[in-house]
Order: C-alpha cells, then sequence, then structure tokens
C-alpha cells in the first residue's frame, strides 16, 4: 500500500471503526493500542498514544535526581517550596 492511498471503512452498529489491515501493519497498531481522539466537523483524528513505562518514570527519576544533585537542589530545598 502506498503511504497517501486513501482506503474506505465503516462503522459498525456499535459505533466501532475497524483500521485497515495495511494500516495497522505500517504503523504497528496492535489489539489494545490507545489513541486521543479529536473531532471537529466533519473530521475525525486519531493519535497513537505511547504511554509511557515504569522504566521511562525510573530514567526520568535519576534524570531528576543528578540535576538535583548538580544544581545543589536537597530535598529540604523542595518540601520549602511546596
Amino acid at each position: 500500500m502506498k503511504e497517501k492511498e486513501v482506503q474506505i471503512t465503516t462503522t459498525s452498529p456499535k459505533g466501532q471503526v475497524v483500521i485497515p489491515q495495511e494500516i495497522r501493519q505500517q504503523m504497528k497498531i496492535q489489539s489494545g493500542t490507545k489513541f486521543a481522539v479529536y473531532g471537529r466537523g466533519d473530521t475525525i483524528i486519531f493519535k497513537k498514544v505511547e504511554l509511557p513505562t515504569v522504566k521511562d518514570f525510573e530514567k526520568l527519576a535519576k534524570f531528576g535526581r543528578a540535576f538535583a544533585k548538580k544544581k545543589k537542589i536537597t530535598e529540604k530545598d523542595v518540601l520549602e517550596n511546596d
């Protein structure tokens, strides 16, 4: 399938929409994939949402600790500004 090729789909009686298989494969969409949905006028936009993992949060926390250490920010400093 060419990337710009338009495909047609239909809603089910429950309002469900089937994303064509070629597009699901191209975008690596699997069962349970989350989407943000926006609708305006006659346009609906689906944006695939990647939820952060525990590993992502651990990486962010590690960065925050290193940043605080470099800037000499203590836990007391943080609690005082709460």
